[in-house]
């Protein structure tokens, strides 16, 4: 998750175990107890998952998410973040981020859904988003939703100490240009741990604008394409939350928290293992 791109550059609170930049290391103790928000989240996702069908609210799926976070010892970590109402962001089609549950909004066949959670547990967040096709979508959107997921993995096998946060960039924007998308870059993945958003920015795209961070064991990344079909621009609609494509076009997006390991990396929100 990231609410609003501005605020993905504040530096985590101060913590006993940081490197240049702000940028802290888990210590193995520490990255167990990610490893339990991160199950947390993933388990609330696949069963999400398969549970949704058209005639369901997206209100409906935020009831879920909260209930089942809660049940296995966590809280939401996105209910209340900087006034968030909910549990889950639950965006629709053309709804790039951040779309507020609703009892009005109704899933119907052929919808992108795009359901993104975080859990707070023992002091640390996990965090992922999926996109889901609801029933039979077209053909166009299917493409869409594959390409956001593999994009996502692009990304993740970059990943291992002594990398760049611009390899990941690199890999992510080559597939999804390759694929004839665009990569959204309003909003970026980013640290997470003590605090749901912590430093780096973790980008989708090359950029010069912030420091190509070089990767160290220890390190745990939210890392989330977010695809759009046609333009790359958005627009943030009047509940100052929901961002929607200026185009109307469809945008999906995938996300991990990822483990940075010696050797290469461990995706703690893997759902193949739920």
């Amino acid at each position: 998750m990231n609410i609003f791109s501005q605020l993905l550059n504040q530096p985590a609170l101060p913590s006993p175990n940081k490197q240049r930049r702000g940028i802290e290391l888990k210590s193995p103790r520490e990255v167990d107890i990610m490893r339990e928000a991160a199950h947390i989240v993933a388990t609330v996702l696949k069963e999400i998952s398969e549970l949704v069908e058209p005639g369901m609210t997206t209100a409906d799926l935020d009831a879920h998410a909260e209930k089942r976070i809660r049940e296995m010892g966590a809280t939401p970590s996105f209910k209340g973040y900087h006034g968030f109402p909910a549990s889950i962001c639950s965006s629709i089609n053309n709804e790039v981020v951040h779309g507020i549950p609703s009892r009005k909004k109704v899933i119907r066949t052929g919808d992108v859904l795009k359901v993104d959670t975080g859990a707070y547990y023992q002091g640390f967040h996990g965090d992922s988003c999926i996109t889901i096709a609801v029933g039979d979508v077209t053909p166009a959107a299917a493409t869409l939703i594959r390409v956001a997921e593999e994009a996502l993995y692009k990304g993740i096998e970059q990943v291992k100490a002594g990398a760049h946060l611009l390899d990941l960039a690199g890999a992510i924007e080559d597939h999804v240009k390759a694929n004839g998308f665009t990569v959204v870059e309003d909003f970026t993945g980013h640290g997470v741990g003590r605090n749901l958003h912590e430093e780096p920015s973790v980008f989708n795209f090359r950029t010069h604008s912030m420091p190509n961070v070089k990767l160290r064991a220890g390190m745990t990344l939210a890392i989330e394409p977010i695809l759009n079909a046609g333009s790359r621009f958005t627009r943030t609609l009047a509940d100052r939350w929901t961002a929607v494509t200026v185009d109307n076009s469809l945008s999906a997006q995938f996300e991990h928290t990822v483990l940075v390991t010696d050797d290469g990396y461990e995706i703690l929100t893997d759902r193949t293992h739920v």
